[in-house]
């Protein structure tokens, strides 16, 4: 049970306010976007409703990356470590072409690694990196490989946990079966609305797409011992006006308890590939503390560009 919910949680994002020394990459796709004015709701004939539900039942996001398997692109990751003086103890830097042109092929085309990133038996020193590396197809290319096995949600396997991390990266908002935190991903039930405002702005993504950012964050008049129960801080979504396309996503989640504490920011980037909407960026950076286990803390930033069409869908 403790190693599953490490697993989950050190998976799930995770960020600490690290020094400046540190690698520090842009963690909200609002600072991509140019804004221009408050969202007249009732004159663009939408409502808090129209956004929430796209939120939680939005599939589309999901299938941009299930879609990558049909290109052909680069990957450049950047993943960084971090000692509990929040000085850089271990570094990956990895350019990887995914060829889908036939049966799928990983090359590397540079990989470059330094400082305390491994154990004796070869796995990573953190779950953080361990997960972070299953969940976006970096290394393990899950989601790339035909027929690779599902997981059910059951036991304490990495692919047994993947769909319940998933649902806190695609679908926020969802109730997630986790222990210890439950029902505090469910942030637009009845009873959690109480906590959030809802801001709708207008903007521009990318220098040319019209977009509407929908965020949802901490009522700032709460009390410290209400916030400090709440684990979704903020959450950002953007909205491409001409066809309700989820063009980017930010979440900033921090909670602890006397099991564990977490403090995470995490930023997903899409991009117009002809008639597909694909990952350009994800950014990533954080840090978790969990009892007998030496504290975590990690960053990440993953570009992927070139994309070639290879397959239909």
């Amino acid at each position: 049970m403790k190693k599953i919910l490490l697993l989950f949680i050190s998976s799930a994002f995770i960020f600490s306010g690290f020094a400046q020394e540190i690698p520090r990459f842009n963690p909200d796709t609002i600072k991509t976007i140019t804004l221009d004015s408050v969202v007249n709701i009732k004159a663009e004939r939408l409502n808090i409703e129209t956004f929430i539900n796209k939120v939680v039942n939005d599939t589309s996001f999901y299938e941009s990356f299930r879609d990558m398997k049909r290109y052909s692109f680069i990957a450049e990751n950047r993943i960084f470590s971090y000692d509990k003086k929040n000085k850089v103890d271990g570094k990956i830097y990895r350019k990887i072409k995914h060829n889908n042109s036939g049966k799928y092929k990983m090359e590397y085309l540079v990989k470059e690694e330094s400082g305390n990133l491994y154990k004796r038996n070869g796995k990573y020193q953190l779950y953080t990196v361990e997960m972070f590396d299953y969940i976006f197809m970096n290394a393990y290319n899950t989601d790339f490989v035909p027929n690779a096995p599902a997981g059910d949600g059951k036991g304490g396997t990495n692919e047994g946990y993947k769909s319940k991390l998933k649902t806190l990266i695609f679908n926020p908002g969802r109730p997630v079966k986790v222990p210890f935190i439950g029902s505090k991903t469910e942030i637009f039930s009845a009873n959690m609305r109480q906590y959030y405002d809802y801001a709708f702005t207008s903007g521009t993504y990318l220098d040319s797409i019209p977009v509407y950012r929908f965020k949802v964050s901490v009522k700032p008049d709460l009390s410290s011992w209400t916030k400090d129960g709440i684990m979704i801080k903020e959450l950002v979504t953007i909205f491409d006006k001409r066809n309700f396309n989820i063009l980017g996503r930010y979440v900033d989640m921090k909670y602890g308890n006397m099991l564990f504490d977490f403090d995470v920011k995490m930023n997903i980037e899409m991009g117009y590939f002809g008639d597909d909407k694909l990952p350009t960026k994800i950014t990533y950076q954080g840090n978790w503390d969990y009892p007998f286990k030496k504290e975590e803390r990690a960053s990440f930033l993953i570009v992927h560009k070139d994309y070639k069409l290879e397959k239909g869908k």
